[in-house]
């Protein structure tokens, strides 16, 4: 609503009271306009909205912010009082004139867990409660805690977070730190005093853990070696068992202590320092840095800490301790909060030391977020979470006993003081300033007391000098040669073993019993006219052979020895190990040798071994010939099976074909193998009715011997995907989903028994046009009387026009045996099926044949004793040999027809054709109701002879009297 009127009111023009009436600004009279004055007044507001400024929107009637910390798990933290300091800070921001915010701050007390996981679960409930957050304490979920507030658009001020991503107003612009980063103020201890190798201890609790990680990481990131990171926990025992870890690494020089200072009641600060003791770590080889008290000011002047003043051993161990905290110049922690108490804005029964100077830092931030505040206000901005942030720069202000200020770029700095003492007494002394500003720690006039009377060694300087390299005391020259020889060294042996690699693969390929270089000294060629017939050889040849084409018939061996010899030029079929073979032979090109790509592509498919994949047994490489050698497949191809009408196909027949073709190519996807070229002269079939896949890796042989591409003809593209035929070249083309485009059009094949698309009725050419350039889609037709609707549905889901969405062979397995209906589809069951299936086919083929030979039988007799006298037909059916026979006197019969030369001349061929049938059909009839014997016709000649020895000598002219007469 607010947002409502804000706008209303930018829209509203500045008005004048004239003579005329109530007019705009600027305005003497009225305007004449050619339109009605409802259109005049819509124009003036209209200009009156864009002539205006636009405001900032009025802030919040009460700006809440959330003070986030682990409160109620953690006593020590407990003890900064974060209620009293939020109190305080609110209540004079609120009393303040010089800040001029225009709204009422009040605050509100989050509780954070000590678990880092359920911490951040409570932070994603923190919506509505705050209107900008002040923490978290937990450095370890700092960031994802920044981007849930800058999708919130809520500020975020924290001084725990230690991460520099969090600098990064582009990824964090809800994000701004109340103190300087940590890591700042112990590099510059580092650098001053050049000690680069640390340690980090952390307490058991995950505030310390995830914190003690962040740490390491950024000093990492500044080219700090933080050879460790250890946790310990509150016992003797796991504490000794830390610091011995520490005692191994003797190039450590700085540990810092993740943990609750032993000044402020860090119990496990207190067991790990007089343990340092015990173990003659706090000697002067190492110094111990708490973390925690960089993140507070804590007093040091005239303060007696009961924890030094009354244990001696904790005395002696503090003597190697350097404590880092914020530098109080005015007033120390306790002087500020004890005038406090006494203007009654604390309450009067607290004291200073019960409260833990974190108190101060809470306090601070929420002062920091008011001074911010009035940055936005002053630029006349949007107030945002981001604003908020953005305006966090160019500030200075002072805080609980520190003077605070910002750069331009929003930077923190305050002063730091590093305190020390003799191991003798209770009080801590300034030895150091850490100037953050200037990049550079003073010396205050008082040194440091390091037991033992010297400090730890100092690290080189490389760690501290950009460019460069640290070499840990080695000679930089000796380091570069050693890694030199080295690598050297690996590379010699990496190629060494490259070549005895290469040396023994060369070798398997050409000897030994799994060889795969095969020449004319490892196989025999058969002719192959030879490779579709039966032969009939003895029992011990017949064992070691493969059943060819059942349709065809028995050769003799008069046939066989008549055929023309077989050669690597006329033949694709040889014996191999006592077995048939098959060639797939390849096109001329780049085989001059066998790179070792190639090789590695052999190995592959030799390795290749299942019951529907066709077996890869090598390479023919001789004679100028190179081939793939494979099983030989005496069914042929499924292209030529599913054509054959003497093999019947039922469908549980065509889906067991169809199931080891998807098992097939189920296994070569399995290894990483795409066919590229799946068709179904592709398919074979064995003497066992079981589908093999065959060609797989073709096309990897022929792109590592760099082979030229070449177009395909258009009847070997009607399997392939159309996204591979749209590319440049579709015949060397292969992926998975071509594969599954290429299984669905051979599914059509033996669902159909038909060619590919042939019921379009199309040319090879038009189709793959068609099928490269849709729409409309083209694809074959499949209707439902020739298969299960559950199989069509499969066969379009797999030439999908997108290959996203067809599916894997895993599914189309699953789908395909669902289609079965539970029935067993196993191949010992389809083999059966198909053995009783195929000798029913032929038995009814034998009877078919047999029926056929003796019409055969019969036209041949029949002609047979019409061209033969029926003596000598008789013998000649019979086999026997007919003897010539002598007669003494014979009657012949001569015709010829008159005319026949003008007849000829003047008829068409056709009817000279039809009138000599005729005319000798019926003479062929005359002569059948006589003894006489048909010797020829000639032309228009006709010619018959009688040759009865019963008939007298007068009488033996009568026949052919009677037949002429006729």
């Amino acid at each position: 609503m607010r947002g409502q009127l804000s706008l209303l009111l930018v829209l509203l023009p500045r008005w004048t009271l004239t003579a005329h009436g109530l007019l705009p600004a600027g305005l003497k009279e009225p305007l004449a306009l050619p339109f009605p004055p409802r259109g005049a007044w819509l124009l003036c507001f209209l200009l009156a909205a864009l002539s205006l400024p636009c405001a900032a929107p009025p802030p919040p009637a009460v700006f809440r912010v959330g003070v986030l910390g682990p409160w109620a798990c953690d006593p020590i933290f407990a003890k900064a009082r974060p209620r009293a300091a939020a109190h305080l800070a609110v209540r004079r921001i609120n009393t303040d004139p010089s800040l001029r915010l225009g709204t009422t701050f009040d605050y509100v007390i989050l509780e954070e867990d000590c678990n880092t996981s359920m911490a951040l679960n409570g932070f994603l409930g923190l919506y509505t409660r705050a209107t900008a957050l002040v923490g978290p304490v937990n450095s370890g979920y700092c960031d994802t805690a920044s981007l849930i507030a800058k999708s919130w658009n809520k500020a975020m001020f924290s001084w725990a977070c230690v991460n520099y991503e969090l600098d990064s107003t582009k990824r964090h612009p809800t994000f701004a730190r109340t103190v300087p980063s940590p890591i700042q103020v112990l590099l510059a201890l580092a650098h001053h005093f050049r000690w680069a190798n640390m340690a980090i201890i952390a307490s058991a609790d995950d505030v310390w853990t995830d914190t003690a990680s962040k740490v390491a990481d950024a000093l990492r990131s500044n080219g700090i070696p933080v050879r460790t990171v250890l946790s310990t926990g509150n016992h003797p025992s796991s504490i000794r068992h830390t610091l011995a870890k520490i005692r191994k690494m003797h190039e450590i020089r700085m540990v810092i202590l993740c943990m609750h200072s032993v000044l402020i009641g860090g119990d496990t600060q207190r067991l790990l320092l007089e343990t340092a003791v015990d173990m003659h770590l706090a000697d002067g080889s190492l110094v111990f840095v708490p973390y925690d008290t960089i993140l507070y000011s804590l007093p040091y002047r005239g303060v007696k800490y009961p924890p030094l003043h009354k244990n001696s051993k904790l005395r002696r161990a503090y003597d190697a301790v350097l404590t880092v905290t914020m530098e109080s110049v005015d007033n120390s922690f306790q002087q500020a909060f004890e005038e406090a108490v006494r203007s009654n804005e604390l309450p009067v029964n607290t004291q200073p030391h019960q409260v833990s100077p974190l108190f101060g830092t809470i306090y601070s931030s929420i002062l920091f977020i008011a001074n911010a505040m009035q940055n936005v206000r002053d630029s006349k901005a949007w107030l945002s979470g981001t604003s908020l942030a953005r305006h966090s720069k160019n500030m200075a202000f002072y805080g609980f006993s520190q003077h605070v200020r910002t750069n331009h770029s929003g930077h923190s700095f305050l002063d730091y003081v590093v305190l020390d003492t003799d191991g003798l007494t209770w009080e801590l002394w300034p030895t150091h300033q850490v100037d953050l500003e200037a990049d550079m720690v003073r010396f205050l006039g008082r040194p440091i007391h390091f037991p033992g009377g010297a400090q730890p060694k100092e690290d080189s300087n490389c760690w501290f000098t950009r460019g460069l390299l640290c070499s840990r005391g080695v000679d930089p020259f000796l380091l570069l040669t050693g890694f030199a020889s080295t690598l050297l060294s690996i590379l010699l042996c990496i190629a060494f073993s490259y070549c005895i690699r290469r040396r023994i693969s060369q070798i398997r390929l050409l000897r030994g019993p799994d060889k795969i270089l095969l020449t004319l000294n490892d196989v025999t060629f058969i002719n192959p006219s030879l490779s579709n017939k039966k032969f009939s050889f003895s029992k011990t040849s017949t064992s070691n052979k493969r059943e060819s084409d059942a349709d065809q018939s028995m050769t003799s061996p008069s046939t066989i020895s008549s055929l023309p010899p077989a050669t690597y030029e006329n033949s694709n079929v040889v014996i191999f190990e006592g077995d048939w073979a098959w060639l797939k032979k390849l096109p001329s090109g780049n085989f001059g040798a066998i790179n070792p790509q190639t090789s590695d592509i052999f190995q592959l498919m030799k390795d290749l071994r299942h019951e529907n994949i066709n077996l890869f047994l090598g390479f023919f490489f001789d004679c100028g010939v190179f081939a793939i050698v494979t099983e030989f497949c005496s069914r042929g191809s499924l292209y030529d099976l599913l054509r054959d009408p003497d093999v019947k196909l039922d469908w549980m027949f065509k889906s067991s074909l169809l199931l080891d073709l998807i098992k097939g190519m189920k296994y070569l996807h399995h290894r990483n193998v795409c066919h590229g070229r799946l068709k179904s002269t592709n398919c074979v079939v064995d003497g066992r009715f079981v589908l093999k896949v065959t060609d797989h890796g073709v096309n990897e042989v022929l792109e590592a011997q760099k082979y030229p591409c070449e177009e395909s003809k258009a009847e070997d593209l009607l399997w392939t995907a159309p996204e591979i035929l749209r590319g440049p070249w579709p015949g060397r083309g292969g992926y998975r989903e071509g594969d599954v485009y290429s299984l669905s059009i051979i599914m059509q094949e033996v669902v159909l028994r038909k060619p590919p698309f042939s019921m379009l009725n199309l040319t090879a050419e038009e189709i793959i046009q068609r099928v490269k350039k849709p729409p409309p889609l083209c694809r074959p037709i499949v209707t439902p009387d020739h298969a299960p609707i559950e199989c069509i549905q499969l066969i379009k889901q797999c030439w999908n026009e997108q290959p996203d969405k067809r599916p894997a062979f895993d599914e189309i397995f699953d789908q395909f045996k669902s289609i079965n209906k539970g029935r067993r589809t196993n191949i010992i069951d389809s083999m059966l099926r198909m053995l009783e299936q195929y000798s029913s086919n032929l038995e009814e083929l034998i009877r078919e044949r047999t029926e056929e030979l003796e019409i055969e039988k019969q036209k041949t007799e029949k002609l047979l004793t019409q061209m033969l006298p029926p003596s000598v037909a008789e013998a000649l059916k019979i086999g026997g040999t007919v003897e010539p026979e002598y007669f003494d006197i014979a009657s012949l019969y001569f015709s010829d027809i008159v005319g026949f030369t003008t007849i000829s001349a003047n008829s068409e061929p056709i009817e000279v054709v039809d009138l000599l049938n005729d005319l000798y059909t019926l003479f062929d009839a005359i002569i059948g109701n006589h003894d006489v014997y048909k010797v020829e016709t000639i032309g228009d000649a006709y010619m018959a002879v009688f040759f009865d020895v019963s008939f007298r000598k007068m009488a033996h002219g009568l026949p052919m009297e009677e037949i002429a007469l006729e």
